[in-house]
């Protein structure tokens, strides 16, 4: 099973929530940020349907996948 690791940081002016190198979107505040990592990490785990998923990597090459309804990652958050 693959592990994600949000962690909160400063960035653009306030506070955002970082997985790898890309950012969320900028917070007034840390507590902010925080709970909406937390939030996010816990919407990882949640299994669902079956689909298709479209993401964009480090290099901007977008990519389609099946994910499957129990592959899930374990996600955490560190500030």
């Amino acid at each position: 099973m693959q592990r994600i690791h949000y962690k909160v940081v400063q960035h653009d002016g306030g506070w955002a929530y970082r997985l790898n190198d890309v950012f969320s979107e900028p917070f007034a505040d840390k507590a902010s940020a925080l709970a909406a990592a937390r939030r996010v990490a816990a919407e990882q785990r949640v299994p669902g349907d079956t689909t298709q998923i479209e993401f964009q990597d480090s290099n901007g090459v977008w990519h389609t996948e099946v994910s499957e309804a129990l592959d899930r990652p374990q996600a955490d958050v560190t500030s």
